[in-house]
């Protein structure tokens, strides 16, 4: 039995490899535009942003043993939203996911 193909896997995927990806997907969902995809952008998107705000602030704050702690949970976010690409499925990323969908309301 073969399941039917999501629509816009591969944009959803591409938007998880770095910021770029994220903002090379945002144009090429512009048309067509799918559901999946939108989804998987804004997760992407968030994760990425969510990273660089953290990042930022880690190399003014002076912490330095935090950076192993920014990468292991950026290492996790991604791996939960990438597997959930691959997977053709639409699982919010826990806590922070619900308001990926909701801040990021411009991405269509």
């Amino acid at each position: 039995m073969t399941s039917k193909p999501v629509e816009g896997k591969t944009t959803a995927i591409i938007a998880y490899f770095t910021i770029v990806g994220s903002l090379i997907a945002i144009t090429m969902n512009l048309e067509p535009k799918h559901q999946f995809a939108r989804f998987h952008i804004r997760q992407a998107f968030g994760i990425h942003l969510l990273f660089h705000a953290f990042a930022i602030f880690f190399s003014y704050s002076g912490i330095n043993y935090a950076w192993i702690g920014l990468y292991i949970f950026y290492l996790i976010l991604w791996g939960y939203g990438f597997t959930s690409a691959l997977g053709d499925t639409k699982k919010e990323i826990p806590i922070a996911g619900p308001y990926f969908q909701k801040w990021f309301t411009f991405i269509q």
